[in-house]
């Protein structure tokens, strides 16, 4: 697939009921996905399909995925400076 079609497919999935939420995951894709490797890419898609509370608590860093991937990725998308 053409990455500007996936990334703009990819942007309507970061559309969450949060705007922090939002900004979180459109941070991280605009500024990580085109040099993730092919597995975080794979990830990431997989943390799109959790639900709005889990991930927020798991942002707030009051809960932590039994996913150690996913896990990992929380902290990536936390990290990404603003």
């Amino acid at each position: 697939m053409d990455d500007d079609i996936e990334l703009k497919k990819l942007r309507w999935r970061c559309r969450r009921g949060m705007r922090e939420l939002d900004q979180l995951l459109d941070r991280w894709l605009e500024r990580q996905w085109r040099q993730s490797p092919t597995a975080e890419r794979a990830v990431f898609l997989r943390l799109l399909d959790i639900e709005d509370d889990t991930l927020w608590r798991w942002f707030l860093g009051h809960e932590v995925s039994s996913d150690v991937e996913i896990a990992a990725l929380v902290e990536k998308v936390r990290n990404v400076p603003v």
